[in-house]
C-alpha cells in the first residue's frame, strides 16, 4: 500500500503517531516536502534517522522550501522505480523534481521545491537558492509527462497550483515559474488526485486536490 502525508520538518514524533501504525512491511510512505531529517548532521538528527532506517516500510520524500540542499545533493543520483532519485538508504529515497515513478503499478509524478514565505529572515543563514525550481527542471517535467502520454495516477508537489492557493484563501505574494507548469498539468494531463504539503493543513479541495499535513492517507 502507498500512503501520503505532509511536511515532517525533522519531527520524529510524527512517526510515533497512531496513524503510522497502518504502515506494514513493504508499504511506501510519501512525504510532500520539507522532510527535514537531512538538515545539520547533528547527533540528534543521526539518532532520528537511525529510527527511520529501522522502519520496515519505505519512506520517499520530495524536497520542499526548508531543506539543506548542500547535504541533500551530496547523495548520488540513480534510477529508482523508473525515475531519477537519491537513494539515501535502502528504505529512504529523495524523489526528484519532474520525475515519474511506478510504485505498486501506480504512476506518480513528483515536483518538489517552491518559494519560502520567510525568505527575508532566512536569506543570510539557512536558505538555499536551489529551493526555487529551475527552467530546466520544468522542461524535464514536461518531457517526462509527455513520455507517459500526459497520463499519470497521482501528482505529488510541495507547492500547490496558484489557482488552488486562491481557493484556500492563501495570498500568492510571488508567482513563480513552476505555477505555470502546474496550470499546464491541470489543463493537459489526466490524473486521479493531486497532493501538496506547503500550506500545513489537511483539506480536500474538490474535486482532485488534497492539502496534506498531519493526516496519513492511503492512495486507493
Amino acid at each position: 500500500m502507498i500512503y501520503i502525508t505532509g511536511d515532517t520538518h525533522g519531527d520524529i514524533t510524527r512517526f510515533k503517531d497512531p496513524q503510522m501504525k497502518k504502515l506494514k512491511k513493504g508499504d511506501t510512505l510519501i512525504i510532500c516536502g520539507d522532510f527535514g531529517f537531512i538538515w545539520d548532521g547533528s547527533r540528534r538528527e543521526k539518532a532520528a534517522l537511525k529510527k527511520l532506517l529501522s522502519c520496515e516500510y519505505n519512506i520517499a520524500f520530495i524536497d520542499g522550501c526548508h531543506e539543506n540542499f548542500d547535504l541533500l545533493e551530496s547523495f548520488p543520483e540513480s534510477i529508482w522505480n523508473g525515475g531519477m532519485a537519491r537513494v539515501i538508504a535502502p528504505n529512504l529515497v529523495h524523489l526528484m523534481r519532474g520525475q515519474v515513478y511506478t510504485i505498486e503499478n501506480k504512476k506518480i509524478f513528483t515536483f518538489g521545491g517552491g518559494h519560502s514565505q520567510d525568505i527575508d529572515f532566512r536569506r543570510d543563514g539557512d536558505w538555499w537558492e536551489r529551493e526555487q525550481p529551475t527552467h530546466d527542471e520544468i522542461m524535464e517535467a514536461l518531457s517526462n509527462l509527455k513520455a507517459n502520454g500526459n497520463a499519470i495516477d497521482y501528482v505529488v508537489t510541495h507547492e500547490p497550483p496558484a489557482s488552488v492557493k486562491d481557493c484556500l484563501g492563501v495570498d500568492v505574494f510571488q508567482r513563480i515559474e513552476v505555477h505555470a507548469l502546474f496550470e499546464e498539468i491541470i489543463k493537459s494531463c489526466k490524473y486521479e488526485k493531486w497532493f501538496f504539503g506547503k500550506c500545513h493543513i489537511d483539506k480536500h479541495i474538490p474535486v482532485k486536490f488534497f492539502a496534506m499535513f498531519n493526516n496519513v492517507t492511503p492512495l486507493k
